[in-house]
């Protein structure tokens, strides 16, 4: 079983500070209400912790075949 994470962008971008703009990009959020699927790891959760005010996360098991 592994672990995943489903991560919806809630709020816009404009207005934000590059860095924060930059972080989204990298975890594949380009548009509002747009979700993403990413592994759950150490490395995405401190993106997610730099912008847990413009996203939704949700935590769910994969189970493998």
């Amino acid at each position: 079983m592994e672990n995943k994470l489903k991560i919806t962008l809630v709020k816009s971008s404009i207005g934000r500070p590059g860095k924060q703009k930059k972080v989204l990009g990298g975890l594949g959020l380009n548009k509002l209400n747009k979700a993403v699927y990413l592994n759950n790891t150490a490395e995405i959760r401190g993106m997610i912790r730099k912008v847990s005010h413009l996203v939704s996360v949700e935590e769910y098991e994969v189970n493998g075949v």
